[in-house]
């Protein structure tokens, strides 16, 4: 907390360290792409020579048009990345005395919009897949069939498993990189649309015994298919499980639960989070800078989901 208050003491500390995530090679308008300006300092503007309009440093950003304070996006930006357990609307509305829960409730939902870079690396090497329900089973069923009911939602998951060696050089698997999708069916043409968009082909992935992981769906990867018998799903696959369980204890402690419309937002926040747990102030800068480069967002667009 107290770095933080050193490294933006300021508002102009703010702008100036958002000024150089955005523009890391100096400024290039948003609008032609023109690398010659003018910068009005009192009123914190570019101007471009090349189209001769006027930008402020949020144009173009998740930031941009926000009544709230820029050092409060900071703050806020610093509680979501670093807080462990993470921080609620609610809870954000009172730690930085924002006038109403929708302002802070918009204001969360565009950071986590800032969660997801659509040039990060695919996962690789070792996987673990599998789904679950979030929400738990409707009353008398039980299974994928399950997620029908209101307020039910399935959970399509994979993560990588690295070896490592102990003091004693005795082998074992730890989590890696995590990705997390709401999806409708867990069928075979939705699991294999989510391991393209996620997964580098040819690595190995190992799964239940689910008939959507089809030779079809996986024909691009080297599949174990575990079928399971007398052993329970979270032996099958312990890591994908071990974060199924995080996932509900956190959208249940922090959240109280979520509606199925915004659920890929806390999905986000939770994949950002878990593939970035080891450093919290990397986390801050990396979401900054991720923000920056994400297009203006509605709060009618966010509520339609």
């Amino acid at each position: 907390m107290e770095d933080f208050r050193k490294m933006f003491p300021t508002a102009e500390s703010c702008y100036e360290y958002l000024i150089k995530c955005r523009w890391p090679e100096g400024f290039i308008c948003p609008e032609c792409k023109g690398r010659s300006f003018w910068f009005k300092k009192q009123r914190s503007l570019w101007f471009c020579r090349s189209c001769r309009k006027e930008f402020s440093s949020t144009t173009g950003t998740l930031m941009y048009k926000s009544h709230i304070p820029i050092q409060e996006w900071f703050w806020a930006a610093y509680m979501v990345a670093t807080i462990t357990p993470g921080i609620s609307a609610l809870q954000l509305q009172r730690q930085l005395g924002i006038g109403s829960y929708r302002s802070a409730w918009y204001l969360l939902n565009r950071l986590r919009k800032g969660m997801v870079n659509e040039n990060r690396e695919l996962l690789g090497d070792m996987i673990e897949a599998d789904e679950t329900i979030i929400g738990g089973p409707a009353k008398g069923k039980v299974g994928r069939g399950a997620v029908q009911a209101a307020f039910k939602s399935l959970v399509l998951g994979a993560v990588e498993m690295r070896v490592y060696q102990d003091k004693k050089g005795k082998t074992h698997e730890r989590a890696g990189r995590l990705r997390l999708y709401a999806i409708k069916h867990a069928d075979a043409k939705t699991i294999k649309k989510f391991l393209e968009s996620n997964v580098v082909k040819g690595s190995f992935v190992r799964t239940d015994g689910w008939r959507g992981y089809s030779k079809d769906a996986l024909i691009d990867y080297k599949h174990e298919k575990k079928i399971q018998g007398e052993l329970k799903a979270h032996q099958l696959a312990p890591h994908i499980h071990r974060v199924f369980s995080n996932l509900k204890t956190w959208l249940q402690g922090t959240h109280h639960g979520v509606e199925p419309k915004y659920l890929q937002g806390y999905l986000d926040e939770f994949v950002f989070r878990f593939n970035r747990r080891q450093t919290p102030m990397a986390t801050f800068r990396s979401l900054l800078g991720i923000s920056v480069q994400k297009q203006p967002l509605t709060l009618s667009a966010l509520k339609s989901g």
